[in-house]
C-alpha cells in the first residue's frame, strides 16, 4: 500500500468534532485561543475525548504528545500540525493562515495521507505478557553509564552481537529525527522500511559489529537481546523509562498507521529540504 497516497475516509460521520493538543509556551496559548475562538464561531464542536480531528498546536513534539494521547483511535482521527516554534517537520500550519485552515476544515471531504508506525514489544523474564508500544519517530535501548551488550536478530536469525552506547529503530518518517543525528539515512514514508542504526559501537580486534545503518524490510523485524545487562534506558519517541529484568524486544512496523489532514500537502523531500536545508540556500543567494 502507497502510505503517503490521498485517501478518503468512507462512511465519515457528518460532524467534525475538533480536539486541541498545544504546548505551554505564549505563543501556542495565544495560538490555541485564537484557534479555539475561530472553531467555536463556525460551528464545530470541540471534543476532546472522541476527536475525528486533533490539531497540535506548537512542535514537532507537541505533536508526538497528540499522537500518543490519541494513539487508542487511531482508525478514526486525523492530525493537524500548526507550528509556532522554530522547526516543525510534521506541521503544516502557522498563526498567519489559520483562517485558511478553517475554511480548508468547512470544506473537508475525509481526505488525509498517512505514515507507517513503529510496533514495539518487550518481554520481561518475570511476566508472561509482553509490554506493547507504537512510535511515531523512534525506539531507542541504551546503557548511560556503561556498553550494551546485546544480540541483534534479524527474522530470528542472529545478526550480530552489538557492544556500544545503544541502537535506535526508526520509522522512515523518524529517520530525519535522532536516527539522522547519529549517522542514519533519511528514508521516504513510501518504503514502509524500519532503519537500525549503531550509537558508538565498539570494532576492534575482538569486537565487530556492522557499524552501518541497516534498513529492514517491511516483511522482516528486528528482535533485540540484552546480554548480561542488568537494567537500560528505553525511549519510545519522546518518553523515556529505565527497563530492568528483560529477555527481549522486538521491533515491526505496526498495523496501525497515523494520518494527517493534509489540505496543503507537501513533498517529503521538500520538508527535509526546508528543515536542513532551507537557511543555507537562503544564505547562498
Amino acid at each position: 500500500m502507497v502510505n503517503r497516497q490521498l485517501k478518503e475516509i468512507s462512511g465519515r460521520n457528518s460532524i467534525v468534532r475538533v480536539a486541541i493538543v498545544y504546548n505551554s509556551t505564549g505563543e501556542s496559548n495565544k495560538v490555541y485561543k485564537k484557534l479555539r475562538a475561530m472553531l467555536e464561531e463556525n460551528q464545530f464542536v470541540i471534543d476532546q475525548k472522541n476527536p475525528t480531528i486533533v490539531i497540535s498546536v506548537g512542535g514537532d513534539g507537541t505533536l508526538l504528545s497528540a499522537f500518543h494521547r490519541y494513539a487508542h483511535i487511531l482508525n478514526h482521527v486525523r492530525f493537524i500540525g500548526v507550528h509556532t516554534g522554530h522547526l516543525g517537520f510534521y506541521t503544516d500550519w502557522r498563526e498567519y493562515n489559520i483562517g485558511e485552515l478553517i475554511e480548508s476544515l468547512k470544506k473537508d471531504n475525509g481526505e488525509f495521507v498517512q505514515y507507517p508506525l513503529l510496533d514495539v514489544e518487550i518481554y520481561f523474564k518475570n511476566k508472561t505478557a509482553p509490554a506493547h508500544f507504537l512510535a511515531l519517530n523512534e525506539s531507542t535501548i541504551k546503557r548511560v553509564d556503561g556498553t550494551l551488550v546485546c544480540d541483534v536478530y534479524i527474522r530470528d536469525e542472529q545478526f550480530e552481537r552489538f557492544r556500544g552506547d545503544g541502537l535506535c529503530i526508526s520509522t522512515p518518517t523518524g529517520s530525519t529525527g535522532y536516527n539522522k543525528s547519529i549517522g542514519g539515512a533519511v528514508l521516504h514514508p513510501r518504503l514502509e522500511a524500519l532503519q537500525l542504526t549503531e550509537m558508538a559501537s565498539l570494532n576492534n580486534r575482538v569486537f565487530r559489529t556492522l557499524s552501518s545503518p541497516m534498513v529492514i524490510a517491511p516483511d522482516e523485524w528486528i528482535k533485540i537481546i540484552p546480554i548480561d545487562t542488568a537494567d537500560f534506558v528505553f525511549t519510545i519517541d519522546q518518553v523515556v523509562t529505565t527497563e530492568s529484568e528483560v529477555a527481549e524486544l522486538r521491533f515491526k512496523i505496526a498495523d496501525e498507521r497515523i494520518r494527517f489532514a493534509r489540505y496543503q500537502h507537501t513533498h517529503f523531500w521538500n520538508r527535509v529540504e526546508d528543515a536542513f536545508l532551507g537557511a543555507r540556500k537562503r544564505n547562498d543567494h
